[in-house]
């Protein structure tokens, strides 16, 4: 049977108690601001912002939600802000983002992204009441065999440098607590792959993005490592929607949606550095310009895309914004902002633009 699919349905979450982890990092940000613009009542707990400038002070996202400041290695306080809030759904989005500090960091990239998570799942199989768990991992926890087809949910967990590893473990952590725990009765629990994630409000180091818009703002040419390489851009709102719509189905009680799900772009938009590089300045309104970065680096994968044919299938999600068109609406924010825009109004502004061509372009799922 099909059925319409449109964009996340504010009516679905009005009221609604959401705990997020992770909300004061960039992705965790715009989901707790389209949230709360839905009229969730969201918690979020989470380390102080990762970066100065963030997204979460520059949009005063701490003004609208219940703020916890916490650590998902800590199990006892992670579990009292579970057991405080009581909420109906949760989004774990708490981790260790970066491959690079993997390498420095291993045993603190190890702890919260693996025993953060098995904190996150435990605290919850003690509390009554929570419907549905989306945890958010990586693209990068398969294991990367440098192919040219893209990866599915099927495919083995994996990855080379601790971070890509510890996100593949956080995958096999969920499937045990879904079969051993959360069977039945208990919460409906996901697990979501999205490609790589960027938009406006990213500021984290070693990302390619952040690090070209520093750079543009600083008229400086930026400094680039592996220009062949190929990754699944796209832009955060993508990978928030499929969140959104994947947690309304388990909220739903659909339990045939409690699995791994990617949520990548089109084909067309795995794109190489070079790529994103030169097409990022024009949007910017620069001539394009690197300085390759030919210093020692670590291990990072070359080839990595990933197949979402199950998402759109079975959920009817699929990418709205070109990539082209993605890497315009970051550079919109960034220069907006950087001229004295308020951070909060664009980023909602963009929230509701990318609703509205959801809404006007709906697809049909198999059910």
């Amino acid at each position: 049977m099909e059925t319409l699919v449109n964009a996340a349905s504010a009516s679905q979450w009005a009221g609604r108690r959401v705990l997020v982890t992770g909300h004061t990092g960039f992705k965790g940000s715009w989901l707790s601001l389209w949230l709360h613009h839905m009229g969730a009542q969201v918690t979020g707990f989470a380390l102080s912002p990762p970066t100065q400038p963030s997204l979460f002070e520059a949009a005063r996202v701490h003004e609208l939600v219940d703020h916890v400041e916490g650590d998902v290695r800590d199990a006892a306080a992670l579990r009292r802000t579970v057991e405080a809030c009581a909420p109906e759904v949760i989004f774990h989005l708490a981790a260790q983002p970066l491959v690079r500090l993997s390498y420095r960091e291993p045993v603190e990239t190890y702890a919260t992204n693996v025993m953060g998570t098995v904190h996150l799942l435990d605290a919850a199989r003690h509390v009554a009441g929570i419907k549905a768990i989306v945890c958010v991992t990586s693209d990068k926890c398969y294991e990367n065999r440098e192919w040219v087809w893209p990866y599915r949910e099927s495919d083995p967990m994996g990855g080379h440098d601790p971070y890509s590893n510890s996100k593949g473990c956080a995958e096999l952590v969920v499937s045990a607590w879904r079969s051993s725990f959360f069977d039945t009765p208990g919460p409906l629990l996901a697990s979501a792959r999205a490609g790589n994630v960027i938009g406006g409000g990213d500021w984290a180091d070693d990302r390619l993005v952040p690090d070209l818009i520093r750079a543009m703002l600083s008229r400086t040419a930026p400094l680039i490592r592996s220009p062949g390489s190929v990754r699944p851009w796209q832009h955060v709102l993508e990978a928030l929607h499929g969140y959104l719509m994947l947690a309304e189905r388990l909220l739903a009680g659909e339990r045939q949606f409690a699995s791994g799900w990617n949520f990548g772009p089109s084909d067309e938009d795995a794109r190489p550095v070079s790529w994103i590089v030169e097409r990022l300045q024009v949007a910017w309104g620069d001539e394009p310009e690197a300085i390759p970065d030919t210093g020692p680096r670590p291990h990072e994968a070359g080839l990595l895309r990933l197949d979402s044919s199950k998402a759109r299938a079975a959920l009817g999600w699929h990418p709205m914004l070109k990539l082209e068109e993605a890497l315009g609406w970051i550079a919109d924010w960034h220069k907006a902002v950087s001229a004295g825009s308020d951070a909060r109004a664009f980023t909602l502004q963009q929230i509701a633009d990318y609703s509205a061509a959801v809404i006007s372009t709906p697809v049909r799922a198999v059910a």
